[in-house]
């Protein structure tokens, strides 16, 4: 029997929530938020660690985790698929549960990145549990589903600030480190009890790892030179050589796919008109949206100091409440984003919340020097980041067939990484060159913080016309197991 008709055999009934389900998209709603959460909490940690351990390295408390997430991404994908999702949710929650508890631990700043980069193993647990909705619910609520499971950015968004401020403001950031730690332990539980195995399987058995460490270490290498690149110089031969190496791994990796018996990523995948223009698309577009969360973060939490640092001097408390109506418009659009798509042409949700964001950050970039500027922002860019964050699963869905899903969103998932991961270190060092060092921390100053949004924003309309290069597709519920557009 093949993987198609697995599916039609075992898919669930039609039908609402059964209780079943809903203890599913619990544990499925973890998994997708626990990835939002470790990063809301590590952001606004991060001016306290920095000035705690004297660093200009901040940078990497929160891109260590993405750089090892974007190496791992390739085989987890591949593993996915051969053994079922839930056992690689299982083995990769438990591997980024140690490295949690090794940060929690750390008297030292370099003990604490090798916590940091560990826990990011779990970083491709997220587009796991978005492939799994279509093999755990009824196709009928596909939809509904990642529009929830999206919506746990904005559920993030509205809880995550005033727990980082219960956290931070009364207990310092290592309170934050252990809740990180907590977080992955229940999620881990409700892994074990809560989700069925996907009876999809790949008929190719064996992993690539060739393919994988070429894809998996080429971008890596581009990735870790960007992130050094401020330190290093643009044009220097370190930089150049780093970046060298990995694009030229990426190339390599292309051909030997095409020859390989078994490849990780099968290339008539990525090579349909469809499914390639809807990676990069949404890839920019949520990836510089993601990014922004550095720019506010940094700005907000930072302290004024006159003629070194221009940031906000805010109370972690103080963000949240004023982060709060943002977070709530997020919320109830990805919600509805499910409804949404089954009335309206999913390119035009995506280009709609695409013009919002970019209008938000452009706004932003001029007026962010106090609480109803920040809250501006949000009210135009919040329902654009609501439609983005959900309407990206939806219209992977629609693109491939179900024992594609697991590849599919882990390539979406792996561009979108890279692109938030480059975005966010250019904003980094778009900050920084303006910026001061002090007492061996860097500060930042409002040209920065202006430049960085406006980095931002160009990034957002630049994913925003890719829009336009994504054929047109079947409702997401008309979609039949097998019958990908």
């Amino acid at each position: 029997m093949s993987s198609t008709e697995t599916v039609s055999d075992t898919r669930p009934e039609e039908g609402g929530f059964s209780t079943r389900h809903a203890l599913a998209l619990v544990a499925l709603l973890w998994t997708v938020a626990l990835n939002p959460i470790t990063g809301l909490l590590a952001g606004n940690a991060q001016a306290e660690v920095a000035i705690h351990f004297r660093t200009t390295q901040i940078a990497w408390f929160t891109l260590g985790a993405a750089l090892i997430g974007t190496f791992l991404t390739p085989f987890a994908m591949k593993a996915a698929a051969m053994y079922g999702k839930k056992r690689v949710l299982v083995a990769i929650t438990v591997l980024g549960l140690v490295g949690d508890v090794i940060a929690a631990l750390a008297t030292n700043y370099e003990t604490l990145l090798v916590g940091r980069v560990f826990a990011g193993v779990y970083g491709p647990s997220a587009f796991i549990a978005y492939a799994m909705a279509r093999d755990v619910f009824p196709k009928r609520l596909v939809g509904t589903a990642s529009g929830v499971l999206a919506a746990s950015v904005g559920l993030v968004g509205l809880g995550g600030p005033f727990l980082s401020a219960w956290l931070l403001d009364s207990n310092g950031f290592r309170a934050a480190l252990w809740f990180i730690a907590c977080s992955a332990a229940a999620c881990l539980l409700l892994q074990l009890f809560c989700i069925p195995e996907s009876p999809v399987r790949e008929s190719d058995q064996r992993m690539d790892w060739i393919g994988g460490l070429l894809l998996g270490g080429g971008l890596t290498a581009v990735v870790y030179a960007i992130g050094e690149g401020s330190h290093w110089g643009w044009t220097s031969g370190k930089t150049l050589t780093w970046i060298g190496l990995g694009v030229l791994a990426v190339l390599a990796f292309i051909p030997y796919e095409a020859r390989v018996a078994h490849p990780l990523l099968p290339l008539t995948l990525i090579r349909r008109r469809r499914v390639w223009t809807v990676f990069l698309a949404t890839s920019v577009a949520a990836g510089a949206a993601y990014a922004v969360g550095t720019v506010t973060m940094i700005l907000t939490l930072m302290p004024e100091i006159p003629h070194v640092s221009d940031g906000l001097g805010w109370s972690v408390t103080k963000s949240a409440v004023v982060s709060a109506p943002t977070s709530v418009l997020v919320i109830v659009i990805a919600a509805l984003a499910g409804r949404f798509a089954r009335r309206v042409d999913t390119r035009l949700l995506l280009a709609i919340g695409g013009a919002l964001i970019t209008t938000g950050y452009l706004v932003a970039s001029q007026l962010h020097h106090n609480e109803w500027q920040f809250v501006v922002m949000g009210l135009i860019a919040g329902p654009g980041m609501g439609l983005v964050v959900s309407i990206m699963p939806i219209m992977v869905i629609q693109s491939v067939a179900p024992e594609e899903q697991a590849l599919a969103n882990g390539s979406q998932w792996l561009v979108q990484g890279v692109m938030q991961v480059v975005i966010t270190q250019l904003v980094f060092s778009t900050m920084a060159r303006d910026g001061v060092v002090a007492q061996g921390t860097q500060f930042y100053r409002d040209s920065g913080f202006t430049n960085a949004f406006l980095l931002v924003a160009g990034a957002c309309a630049v994913g925003t016309l890719l829009v336009a290069t994504i054929p047109k597709a079947r409702p997401v519920d008309t979609v039949e197991a097998g019958q990908a557009a």
